[in-house]
């Protein structure tokens, strides 16, 4: 890979590792608004932060795929280390008084970000876990399968790594405050719409690293060197 190539693959990888913390930040933010997602055969009762989450799991994959593994992670312990800066910020402004003429009461704003806190590490717990379960186990099956089978290391990753990461959410979330039967409820819908979201966002992952790939000069299977 000559000098232009390589610039332009870490251009790349910076990007997407901007999107990928952009859509994380934004999972914590609205992650306490729950709402229902009717998709014909099925309404979902889902947080709205399951809405962006998906799309991390995509990037991940696609980096995993072109960028490798160890590039992956460091994309995944940045988007942690993001999450803790905005949490650090959210409750730096908590210690202020709003004036009088501020368009955001601190009741609204306590009503607003006063849980995010319990969201945010709920979050952080199942982000880190699910997100190195998804990673590992795209090696492992990109090992097993000797680079063939993308569908197959995108959706088996994800699956688990979906389901580790919304029990753990749940968990975290709601213990103490509803029911057993209902945090099942929520798991359920959470983990199934992701799966949903999975198998439909294969032919992306296919199209991205096709493209990159062929940006890079990259051959089957092949890495972008570090």
């Amino acid at each position: 890979m000559n000098s232009k190539k390589r610039q332009s693959a870490q251009w790349h990888y910076i990007l997407l590792a901007g999107l990928f913390i952009a859509a994380l930040v934004s999972c914590n933010m609205i992650a306490n608004h729950f709402i229902e997602v009717d998709l014909g055969f099925k309404t979902f009762i889902i947080s709205a932060g399951v809405l962006p989450y998906p799309i991390t799991f995509l990037i991940t994959d696609i980096l995993s795929e072109v960028w490798g593994r160890k590039k992956t992670n460091q994309v995944v312990y940045a988007g942690f280390g993001a999450s803790i800066f905005v949490l650090g910020i959210l409750w730096t402004s908590s210690q202020f008084d709003a004036v009088d003429f501020s368009i955001i009461s601190d009741g609204e704003f306590d009503k607003m970000f006063g849980n995010t806190w319990r969201v945010v590490f709920s979050s952080m717990i199942a982000y880190l876990s699910a997100q190195l379960v998804d990673v590992r186990l795209f090696h492992f099956w990109k090992k097993l399968t000797k680079g063939k089978h993308l569908w197959l290391r995108n959706n088996a990753s994800t699956i688990l790594s979906q389901l580790v990461d919304t029990t753990l959410v749940i968990g975290v979330l709601f213990i103490g405050i509803r029911s057993s039967s209902e945090m099942l409820d929520l798991i359920i819908d959470g983990w199934t719409f992701k799966m949903l979201i999975a198998f439909i966002d294969t032919p992306f992952l296919y199209l991205a690293t096709y493209l990159y790939r062929r940006r890079f000069g990259l051959k089957f299977a092949q890495e972008v060197p570090t």
